[in-house]
């Protein structure tokens, strides 16, 4: 099976190398964003529940500000936010904006390098493409000159040979397209989070005032 491998990969040509850096380029920043949403997930949920909420359930507003200024998730700076608008007395409508621009200040950090997954699929796919398409001029140029009873089969394995490519270049391209969608559906899934934590504290903070 490895030697399969090594084997495919080396028939493949000059073009193999390039898509399998963007193939290992793909997976270290899919692993890197993978982890740090996993991580920005629980820590958000875990400062909400167990840290925020209860502190504004008791109406210590100065003390759920504290909080969130501690606190380094995205979910306490977006309350925080909105928490020091509501302790200078300021109208819903300028709470929620204050929140609205927090979120809009995280979302970044959030979606940051996800999109290059998609990018970097379409880069692998053409190189496969490119790597093909030489390496047929090179079979039809090597044919030409080659014997006549030769050229059939000369030509049904330099064709073979750089058909490898476009393989490679599709199977880098469709595990890339997966996994971008894999985090781009974590990603929608915090941002749905934070704006429901936003939506709870406004109408929790409204009623306490009246």
């Amino acid at each position: 099976m490895f030697e399969s491998v090594v084997r495919f990969f080396q028939d493949g040509g000059f073009f193999m190398y390039p898509i399998a850096l963007v193939l290992i380029f793909g997976i270290a920043i899919a692993i890197e964003r993978y982890v740090y949403l996993t991580v920005a997930k629980r820590s958000n949920r875990d400062a909400f529940d167990r840290g925020l909420l209860p502190i504004l359930r008791k109406k210590d507003y100065k003390a759920a500000l504290k909080f969130a200024n501690d606190s380094n998730t995205p979910i306490a700076a977006i309350m925080g936010a909105g928490i020091s608008r509501h302790i200078n007395n300021r109208s819903r409508d300028e709470v929620e904006f204050a929140m609205e621009e927090g979120l809009m200040e995280t979302l970044p950090r959030l979606e940051k390098r996800t999109q290059y997954l998609a990018t970097l699929a379409n880069i692998s796919t053409l190189l496969g493409l490119l790597g093909t398409i030489i390496g047929l001029i090179a079979a039809f140029t090597a044919v030409a000159n080659a014997d006549p009873a030769e050229k059939a089969s000369l030509l049904s394995q330099s064709i073979s040979v750089a058909m490898n490519t476009t393989a490679f270049g599709l199977m880098s391209a469709i595990p890339l397209l997966l996994i971008h969608a894999v985090l781009q559906t974590k990603t929608n899934e915090i941002v749905d989070s934070l704006e429901m934590a936003g939506v709870k504290v406004l109408n929790l903070m409204s009623d306490q005032s009246r």
